[in-house]
C-alpha cells in the first residue's frame, strides 16, 4: 500500500475529496450500492481504512456529494440547452429535454438512493448544504423556463419535480438487474422494460402542455 500523506491545505483536502468520490463512482458502476463499503472503497484507493475516516465516516456522505456533482451538471447542461431567450416549441423542448436526462442518468441512479438510504445516514448540516444546492439548482431552472415560456413559475417547480421522479422511477425500470432476471426467469415472466427516451419524451411532453401549454398560447 503506497504511503498515504494527509492532507494539510484546503486545496489538498479538496483533492483528497475528488478522489475518493472517484472510487466510490467507479464502484457504483461495478457493484450494487449495498456491496459497497468504507473498506471497499479504501481498498480501491490504495488507503488504509483508518486514512478513508479522516475525511468521512460513512459512505451516504459521499454519495451525498457525488448526487450534488451529477445535480449540477445536470442543471448547467440543461441550462445550457435551453438558452436564455430561445423560442423552442413544446415538442422540440420535450426532445431537447430528454436528451439531457439521457445524458445524465447517473444523477437518477444516485437520486434513486437518495430519500429513502442517503439521506438517512448523513448529518444535519451536511444534508443542509445538500439541500440548499438542490433549491438553487430548481430556482435557477425556474427562472430559465418561466421567461422562455411565459409561464408561472411556481407551476414549474410542480413541473420539474414530476419530471424528475418520473424520470428516476423509469431509469430504474430500464436499468439491468441480474437478481431481477433470474427471478423473472424462475417465474416464467418476461420482462417488459420501456424505452428510456420514448417514455421520458412522451411524459415531458405531457407535463409541459399541462403546466405551460396556456402561458405559451396567451
Amino acid at each position: 500500500m503506497a504511503e498515504f500523506i494527509r492532507a494539510r491545505s484546503g486545496a489538498q483536502k479538496e483533492q483528497r475529496l475528488q478522489e475518493i468520490k472517484r472510487a466510490a463512482d467507479q464502484l457504483f458502476h461495478e457493484r450494487s450500492y449495498h456491496e459497497i463499503t468504507l473498506k471497499a472503497i479504501s481498498e480501491k484507493l490504495g488507503w488504509s481504512h483508518a486514512a478513508l475516516y479522516k475525511y468521512v465516516t460513512t459512505k451516504e456522505e459521499i454519495f451525498l456529494e457525488l448526487c450534488a456533482d451529477a445535480r449540477e451538471d445536470y442543471c448547467a447542461s440543461l441550462l445550457s440547452a435551453y438558452p436564455e431567450g430561445c423560442s423552442y416549441s413544446l415538442d422540440v423542448l420535450a426532445e431537447v429535454w430528454t436528451e439531457q436526462l439521457n445524458s445524465h442518468r447517473d444523477y437518477l441512479a444516485y437520486s434513486d438512493l437518495l430519500f429513502t438510504i442517503i439521506e438517512t445516514n448523513v448529518s444535519a448540516e451536511r444534508l443542509a448544504v445538500f439541500k440548499r444546492g438542490y433549491f438553487d439548482g430548481m430556482d435557477r431552472l425556474a427562472e430559465r423556463f418561466s421567461k422562455n415560456l411565459g409561464a408561472d413559475a411556481s407551476n414549474l417547480y410542480r413541473l420539474f419535480n414530476s419530471v424528475t421522479f418520473h424520470a428516476v422511477s423509469i431509469n430504474g425500470w430500464c436499468s439491468e438487474n441480474p437478481l431481477v432476471a433470474e427471478a423473472l426467469e424462475i417465474a416464467g415472466l418476461e420482462q417488459h422494460a420501456p424505452d428510456f427516451k420514448e417514455e421520458m419524451r412522451d411524459f415531458i411532453g405531457m407535463c409541459l402542455s399541462h403546466y405551460c401549454s396556456s402561458a405559451q398560447d396567451a
